[in-house]
């Protein structure tokens, strides 16, 4: 059969017909929103290059958090901005680092209404902005990183997180957090693993929402933005090292690596979308180029459609709240 018999467009006819049929549908239970929290701060602090995002006060960090748990967001990612640093990221491990502070601050706010994840990593807290320890010569010493990491995650765990996100792109690293959770036993602790994450341009306004010291690039270990294959194996590498979830970072210019790795795995999959996909999509809309509530659940679908159970977004929170009525 052909034109005329066969019309698809009768599946397009209304809204209540599209919605019946839609394939793809984010569900506010899949977002996780981005959270910064400044120490010292009193009042919360809009960030310029990220309109609508704010560095938290800690009552202000409460108050948000609470307020997702409302929205329904699945999960609320942690972020900490010191007011000190140092070459060794110390604040990262130190209980009483803003980050862990912020942890015990949001479980005690909101319980297991949602999962509260911190971001374990060393970049928020060492002077010189990088993801790890240096050698003397300045590069990134993989292996003393590693023992940072295990330290931190501890850290995290005793404050009460439920999952840990590490994110440095260290080799090994899922492994080494895995174990040291479980020695503490913190075994009920997940890994959400930022498996594949590049050495992206679009992770501008970020590094000005944590304020970050980096001099230069982390092209030596974060991924190549040409390359898919190896992301392959650098998720398959964390499954085997005990990661329960993985993640592709960023999300829209790597579409085809989130498939990619769906496929592969059978772990939940998930995908940021960072700094720089939200802050051009916020940009377009202020002069009026675009209308910003259809293109961003539009690119949250493209997300969902390729295959990230989760997603990161700065939108987390007013997607939901669109999401509930359109659904």
């Amino acid at each position: 059969m052909s034109y005329p018999e066969i019309r698809p467009r009768r599946l397009r006819r209304t809204a209540a017909v599209r919605r019946l049929v839609s394939e793809t549908r984010v569900d506010p239970a899949e977002l996780v929103v981005p959270m910064f929290v400044k120490e010292g701060l009193t009042e919360p602090r809009q960030i310029a290059s990220l309109p609508g995002v704010l560095q938290h006060s800690r009552d202000s960090l409460r108050k948000a958090a609470a307020e997702a748990v409302q929205a329904g967001v699945g999960g609320i990612m942690l972020f900490g901005v010191p007011a000190s640093r140092d070459e060794r990221g110390s604040g990262g491990v130190d209980p009483a680092g803003i980050l862990n502070v912020a942890i015990r601050d949001v479980v005690a706010e909101v319980g297991d209404a949602t999962v509260v994840m911190s971001d374990l990593c060393l970049d928020e807290f060492t002077s010189h902005g990088h993801c790890g320890l240096l050698t003397g010569d300045g590069a990134v010493d993989n292996d003393a990183t590693l023992a940072a990491y295990a330290e931190m995650a501890v850290a995290q765990a005793d404050a009460g997180v439920g999952m840990v996100g590490p994110s440095g792109m260290m080799d090994g690293q899922v492994g080494v957090v895995r174990r040291a959770l479980d020695v503490a036993g913190h075994t009920d602790v997940a890994v959400l693993a930022y498996a594949a994450k590049y050495a992206s341009a679009f992770y501008g306004p970020f590094r000005d929402a944590v304020e970050s010291a980096l001099d230069g690039d982390r092209r030596t270990y974060q991924q190549d933005p040409a390359n898919l294959r190896e992301s392959l194996r650098e998720v398959a590498l964390d499954v085997a090292e005990g990661a329960d979830l993985v993640m592709v970072k960023p999300a829209l210019p790597y579409l085809d690596v989130v498939a990619a790795v769906r496929a592969a795995v059978d772990v939940p999959v998930a995908a940021y979308q960072v700094s720089g996909e939200y802050a051009m999509v916020e940009a377009a809309a202020a002069n009026g180029w675009i209308d910003r509530e259809r293109v961003m659940l539009e690119t949250l679908t493209s997300i969902r459609r390729a295959g990230a159970q989760i997603i990161l977004t700065y939108w987390a929170v007013e997607a939901a709240t669109l999401l509930h009525r359109r659904y």
